[in-house]
């Protein structure tokens, strides 16, 4: 270890920043935002710097003088000879002394800051490259959003009282582990601070009792695993079991915390592992069991997904849920087959419906989807297709209306198979496509020989 990081409380005291361009503009305000006071020294002060009128700012060449009663001093001047100079007499006063992208003149290394306030984290390659470190502050950033603030704050309010009524260390630190990773987490987290407050003082009032547990109705996307949110992947390491299905890419289902349980629960045409109503019991037993349930579908729960039935089941029982959209197959799976839903000279309307009714037919309002103009989307339609092309033709589409089915959208096994009303049926019975698939119905579906960019491996 090259440097020992430690955290500075600057509140308060004095800290020189040699330079007034751009780099000592930056510095000086992480500084203020540190609280300090702030003693600028340069022969030229930037007009942004000369807007802070709390900054002491000295338009003159560097002097020794210019030290007294610092406690960090930052070079930050286009002049090595300058910076030298700073650091040289810095190190003989025993002030921490940083040179903007000179290492060999620091004594102390600026890091990448990440500022979840209570809550800091801070990167450093020591110098060696600070736009590695920018890269990883950008991946963390991902992994602690800015309502981690919240929660931070949330657990300071209540450091003191939790220390005197749960006095005992070790189980202290338990209970701080099951507030910080569970539902009164989440409902900080999601803004109910209130709600928060009610949940953690019932558990003090009596640490013998079990919180129920939660499910988090989380929409996976159609395949890709950068399409996840950021809050979705969030909650997949938090959850202590996996209720997920078959829409779900395997890549995905890995992606949730290693030591969870996981639950198949199927959910292929016709082919269920449990029925909608035993889904249901499932997540309110687990649930009331005290776990945190991640209840993962394809595309968006909303959108054809059942995430209402569930839902429903929860609320009546009780059960604490939050819900997480993701992007559904329509859009994600036409941007990756490169077929806009709406365009201006193509379609001003935009319609989904699902192929598979809850009965298994396929009784739709023909007249609704065989308006002209539109766009119209298909889930689970591939076993209905010759039904399909057909009614929309007897309903008044031209047969030459072009139509696209898209196979497993987003992924490495996506294939798009394009061709027209009358003749789409004959190319899917030829080729085979494997579900899921996603039916794309007008004109903009010839756009797609102009607007594909999504190249599979091994493909074309």
């Amino acid at each position: 270890m090259d440097y020992l990081p430690l955290f500075h409380n600057l509140r308060g005291k004095r800290c020189l920043v040699v330079g007034g361009g751009a780099v000592g503009t930056r510095k000086a305000g992480v500084l203020l935002e540190a609280g300090a006071r702030v003693r600028v020294v340069a022969p030229q002060i930037s007009a942004e710097l000369r807007a802070h009128p709390e900054v002491e700012m000295i338009e003159a060449r560097f002097e020794p003088a210019h030290l007294d009663d610092a406690v960090l001093v930052i070079a930050a001047t286009n002049d090595r000879a300058v910076n030298s100079q700073v650091s040289e007499q810095a190190q003989a006063r025993g002030i921490p002394i940083n040179a903007v992208d000179d290492p060999e003149l620091c004594t102390v290394i600026m890091p990448a800051i990440l500022d979840r306030s209570p809550l800091m984290v801070a990167f450093s390659s020591g110098g060696a490259s600070p736009v590695l470190t920018r890269m990883m502050r950008g991946k963390l950033e991902a992994v602690i959003p800015q309502n981690y603030k919240r929660l931070a704050a949330f657990a300071e309010r209540f450091r003191e009282t939790v220390k005197q009524r749960v006095t005992n260390p070790p189980k202290r630190r338990l209970f701080w582990e099951d507030v910080l990773e569970g539902v009164i987490a989440e409902k900080v987290l999601t803004g109910d601070e209130a709600g928060a407050e009610a949940l953690l003082q019932q558990r003090l009032d009596s640490e013998d009792n079990v919180l129920h547990g939660e499910v988090y109705l989380v929409g996976a996307g159609p395949g890709d695993p950068d399409l996840l949110t950021f809050r979705a992947l969030r909650l997949m390491q938090k959850a202590d079991v996996v209720v997920y299905d078959n829409l779900v890419s395997k890549p995905i289902v890995e992606m949730t915390r290693r030591d969870a349980e996981r639950i198949f629960v199927g959910k292929k045409r016709a082919d269920h592992t449990l029925r909608q109503e035993e889904i249901n019991a499932l997540l309110v037993r687990l649930a009331k069991e005290g776990k945190r349930v991640l209840r993962l579908k394809g595309g968006d729960p909303f959108i054809f997904g059942r995430g209402g039935e569930e839902i429903e089941t929860l609320a009546a029982e009780g059960i604490p849920f939050q819900v997480v959209p993701g992007i559904t197959a329509a859009s994600g799976v036409a941007s990756y087959a490169g077929i806009p839903l709406t365009h201006r000279d193509h379609a001003q309307a935009c319609v989904f419906v699902t192929g598979h009714l809850k009965d298994g037919t396929m009784n739709l309002d023909w007249e609704l989807l065989a308006r002209p103009r539109q766009t119209v989307v298909v889930y689970m339609g591939l076993h209905g297709l010759d039904t399909l092309c057909a009614k929309l033709i007897e309903h008044g589409l031209p047969d030459s209306t072009p139509i696209a089915i898209v196979q497993q959208g987003t992924t490495q096994n996506q294939r798009v198979l394009t061709g027209t009303l009358a003749t789409l049926p004959a190319i899917a019975e030829r080729e085979k496509p494997q579900a899921p698939t996603l039916i794309i119905i007008g004109g903009v579906v010839t756009l797609r020989e102009k607007l594909s960019w999504f190249h599979p491996q091994g493909t074309a």
